[in-house]
């Protein structure tokens, strides 16, 4: 099984995004100054979250915009003690990307970002196998699973990537026939 089959096969389980995803997509909401990063942070966002789901054949990350998801997520849904987790993931992000390959996160070629991500990522499930109950979640985790949530539930990932049709069959009300 490759990633994006476990990855789709993971969007499955959380078969309630589906119908979340349809009622917020209608409401006609937008991200724009309704996060706590600013445009710049955003576009970091965007980056790592590109990052774990590159533009294939498939939409990427960046193409959802999981950059002002995240930013909506982390000031609505997380706690004080959450929000200040990753906020200051983002700035350890950087400050590493930078001692390791001589260069900030958004100026580090494509397969530079990719090495290093790899290598958090290893980090942080390292960091969540040895972790006890009151310890917070590594930070690299909340972006992975807020990557993986704000593709999702956006209009690109449910209508070009998942293939969601919001009316699936035919309704036949004046029949005689029995389906059972």
């Amino acid at each position: 099984m490759n990633r994006r089959e476990a990855l789709e096969k993971v969007s499955y389980m959380l078969g309630g995004t589906f119908v979340g995803a349809s009622a917020f997509l209608s409401s006609g909401f937008t991200f724009a100054d309704k996060g706590l990063f600013d445009k710049d942070q955003i576009a970091f966002l965007n980056e790592v979250g590109e990052t774990i789901w590159p533009k294939t054949d498939s939409p990427g990350a960046k193409e959802a915009d999981v950059g002002s998801f995240m930013s909506v997520i982390v000031k609505d849904c997380y706690t004080p003690a959450d929000r200040k987790v990753f906020t200051d993931g983002m700035v350890t992000l950087e400050q590493r990307c930078k001692q390791e390959t001589g260069k900030g996160f958004m100026q580090a070629t494509p397969g530079q970002r990719t090495a290093f991500l790899t290598k958090l990522d290893q980090e942080a499930k390292d960091y969540m196998s040895k972790r006890k109950g009151d310890q917070p979640v590594h930070y690299f985790r909340m972006m992975k699973e807020l990557t993986l949530a704000g593709f999702y539930t956006s209009e690109v990932g449910a209508v070009k990537f998942l293939k969601y049709n919001p009316a699936p069959g035919r309704y036949d009300g004046c029949t005689t026939e029995r389906p059972w």
